[in-house]
């Protein structure tokens, strides 16, 4: 691996870090149920930077597959997407009853 990679792969952990540590901040002084989709969201995210880093350096083993699918992989990628999206619905819905 070659310094330009690595140095993706680092400035992607720390900032993904960065953001999941403000997230858990934001979290612990927050009850509204829109922040805590999108807090979700973001630590989900997370867990899908540092699982595709670990089996980038091989340091996980193969995957599971379920029919030849990677089912793990699917699901770290888009479950932030829906709890973003299920956030801003809530927040969008609470902006229209007001």
């Amino acid at each position: 691996m070659d310094l330009a990679a690595f140095s993706v792969d680092a400035s992607h952990l720390l900032l993904g870090a960065f953001a999941t540590f403000c997230a858990i901040l934001l979290w612990s002084r927050t009850r509204d149920m829109a922040w805590t989709f999108v807090i979700i969201g973001v630590i989900v995210s997370y867990a899908d930077i540092v699982l595709a880093t670990l089996r980038t350096y091989g340091l996980l083993g193969p995957e599971p597959l379920l029919a030849g699918v990677p089912i793990i992989r699917i699901l770290l990628a888009n479950i932030p997407l829906l709890f973003l999206g299920l956030g801003f619905l809530v927040a969008f819905a609470r902006k229209r009853t007001r």
